[in-house]
């Protein structure tokens, strides 16, 4: 009888009750998401990009201008799509000529259309096949890698990723293909880099009985890219494509989930129903129009950016002491030490509302925004030169107190949520009127003139977030500003 190595037994043992235990099933968040209050979600503008597919009757050249037309500025690609009318020899793809790229690039900076994935492709299962795709992808300046692997060794997909640094998302169609269940894929990623993960397509997880924004849920931190569908049936293989927010895909959750996990990348439209080529223009046109009506932050701009790499810095500077933190992942930025202000140094803005997210993180937190700072930071003389609306939960005073104009104009009511919470704060100036929105109640109207420290103000100036001191930390997330005329 052959011996058993205990300690590797019982190793094993633990190894699979741990790898068990952390894998995560969709019978595992169905409760999770069922408890998700997504209405009070603020959905974020996320850029909306086309895949090609949609026009699959049409030149890649003549999708470039249905998409134009639609006011669409990201682009994702497939393989095989014809180059130009009337020609089927050139398609779109790895072996395309020199001169065949630099004409699809040449006509993408024409438009001003980015085209940011390339899929659904394949490859076998070897290094040289994987690096001619990889090539092609990098030549045309692309972000995402679409694909659907036949095979579950994912060995040369990683190391390509970690040379070529181009994200991988694996793509599902519906049962009973490959990856129906999103998690197969998230298994066959399990332990690889970070920027291998999932191209999600909204359409054939409803198509196969999968909402889609449980799905979405187990699948956070891994989605690199989505194909964005509404359908009028659910679990319906059959089903076909409406215009977005009309079908039973569940549109303003799957935007909303995708805004809670602070999703960076874009959304591709694919509207696939045959009795609609070559042109489903206006179907996608309604579609947009319903996503534009339920985004929050719609027109605004997200000055604490995100990118491909997470979020970023860009644009920001701090003046004196201390510093802010910055979670690339979650956006969120956290102060230490003080006193100082980390100010956004890009742009000067006059008329504007500045929408954003404060949590303090002691009762004696002390912080807050300042608006209009009329010259670049060399001193600590702009305090008395432009308004900082106040975050102090604990300061007995009220024209100290969250919600007031610092030593200007008292707070009117209390909104604040207990110390931990986050807060929500919607700041509008026009001319000389401050408005302060604190969780949905107006708790400041001001119209601005000298008081307290503040000797004069500016109309137009920086945007700023105050780190007070060591004991007073707080934390910002989504910082948005919209300009107003």
């Amino acid at each position: 009888m052959k011996k058993i190595n205990y300690v590797v037994f019982i190793t094993m043992v633990v190894f699979n009750f741990y790898y068990v235990a952390q894998t995560r099933h969709l019978s595992d968040i169905k409760n999770e998401v069922a408890n998700t209050n997504y209405k009070e979600v603020r959905i974020k503008e996320i850029p909306m990009a086309m895949q090609c597919w949609t026009f699959r009757k049409l030149s890649f050249m003549e999708t470039l201008e249905k998409v134009n037309k639609l006011g669409i500025k990201f682009l994702e690609a497939f393989p095989g799509q014809r180059l130009y009318k009337n020609n089927d020899k050139k398609k779109f793809g790895v072996g395309m000529s020199e001169d065949d790229i630099k004409k699809v690039k040449q006509a993408l900076n024409k438009y001003g259309i980015t085209l940011r994935a390339f899929g659904v492709t394949n490859f076998e299962n070897n290094e040289t096949a994987a690096r001619k795709t990889f090539d092609f992808v990098k030549k045309m300046g692309i972000k995402v890698l679409v694909l659907e692997p036949k095979y579950d060794d994912y060995s040369i997909i990683d190391k390509m990723v970690k040379e070529y640094n181009i994200k991988v998302g694996i793509h599902n169609h519906p049962k009973p293909s490959k990856y129906w269940n999103p998690e197969t894929a998230l298994k066959n990623i399990e332990g690889l880099d970070k920027r291998i993960g999932i191209c999600g397509d909204t359409g054939h997880w409803t198509r196969s009985g999968i909402k889609p924004v449980e799905a979405l849920r187990l699948l956070k931190g891994r989605v690199m890219n989505i194909h964005l569908k509404d359908l009028d049936q659910f679990g319906v293989k059959k089903a076909k494509d409406v215009p977005f927010g009309t079908g039973k895909s569940n549109i303003h959750d799957i935007l909303a989930e995708l805004t809670l996990q602070n999703y960076c990348g874009t959304l591709s439209v694919e509207h696939e129903r045959d009795d609609e080529q070559p042109d489903p223009s206006k179907s996608i046109a309604k579609g947009l129009k319903y996503i534009k009506s339920i985004t929050y932050y719609n027109g605004y701009e997200q000055i604490l950016r995100c990118d491909d790499n997470g979020f970023n810095k860009h644009g920001w500077n701090h003046y004196g002491p201390g510093y802010f933190e910055l979670d690339k992942t979650t956006g969120v930025i956290t102060s230490s030490g003080g006193m100082g202000l980390f100010w956004y140094s890009a742009k000067k803005y006059g008329n504007f509302i500045l929408d954003l997210e404060f949590k303090c993180l002691a009762p004696e937190t002390n912080s807050g925004v300042f608006i209009r700072v009329p010259k670049m930071l060399t001193s600590n003389e702009y305090i008395h030169h432009s308004f900082e609306v106040q975050i102090d939960d604990d300061n007995p005073e009220a024209i100290h107190r969250t919600g007031a104009v610092y030593d200007a104009e008292p707070v009117k009511i209390n909104a604040v949520k207990p110390t931990g919470e986050w807060n929500h704060y919607k700041i509008t100036v026009i001319n000389k009127n401050i408005k302060v929105e604190l969780n949905g109640k107006l708790v400041n109207d001001w119209n601005e003139e000298p008081r307290g420290k503040i000797k004069d103000f500016s109309l137009s100036g920086f945007i700023g977030l105050q780190n007070h001191d060591s004991s007073a930390k707080v934390s910002f997330r989504n910082i948005y500003i919209k300009e107003l005329k």
